[in-house]
């Protein structure tokens, strides 16, 4: 996955957000356009190639005021739209540097 497809699609307001990631960035008390900053200055730190109906990627970035925030992003390649799937702050009991999985 390209995050500058991503990002583009953000850039020309081509996104469309689940109503799962609605609710969980209201849940998460984030705002959208904290998440599009994430995304704008984040990285990829996960691909889902096979996810259906459009592959897909974990991002993590940061908010304005620096704490991280993971975000999972499709992409509609025929129509060149980002799907924000879902969107959390990730936990610390979790993750290793935000962007590893603790292993279990």
């Amino acid at each position: 996955m390209n995050a500058g497809n991503i990002i583009e699609a953000i850039r020309n307001n081509r996104v469309k957000i689940t109503d799962h990631a609605d609710e969980e960035a209201a849940d998460d008390s984030l705002m959208y356009d904290e998440i599009y900053y994430s995304v704008i200055h984040g990285e990829i730190i996960e691909n889902y190639p096979n996810d259906r109906p459009y592959p897909s990627c974990l991002i993590l970035g940061r908010n304005f005021a620096g704490e991280p925030i993971h975000s999972v992003w499709g992409y509609n390649q025929e129509n060149l739209w980002a799907v924000l799937i879902t969107v959390y702050r990730p936990d610390p009991d979790r993750w290793i540097n935000w962007r590893e999985r603790v292993k279990r």
